[in-house]
């Protein structure tokens, strides 16, 4: 299944996911490391504080796993809508906000 997924990023943990997605950790982590690493590549700040990106999961509940392991500690608000392809949002790179949240 294919979500489009929106959710408010905590600034106070930027530095923390950006520290995790870059020593491999999160990309390491079974079965859906992988994804959450291509999906924060595909995600966009749409408005002030708001995330919007495309994930894969076959969870029975929509991101289930991911949310428990990573999402939920650095990400509020978390919504999901099945979606039938990835899409691509306007804005700027999420990874670039974080990127020049470690410099």
């Amino acid at each position: 299944m294919l979500y489009a997924v929106r959710a408010r990023f905590i600034p106070e943990k930027l530095e923390e996911f950006r520290a995790k997605l870059k020593d491999g950790s999160i990309r390491q982590q079974e079965p859906d490391g992988e994804e959450i690493c291509a999906s924060m590549m595909r995600a966009r700040v749409t408005k002030p504080g708001l995330v919007q990106w495309t994930e894969e999961c076959y969870c029975a509940t929509p991101l289930q796993h991911e949310r428990e392991t990573v999402y939920d500690h650095y990400f509020s608000d978390l919504t999901t809508t099945e979606v039938a392809e990835h899409a691509e949002y306007e804005g700027d790179s999420f990874m670039g906000l974080l990127e020049r949240t470690g410099s």
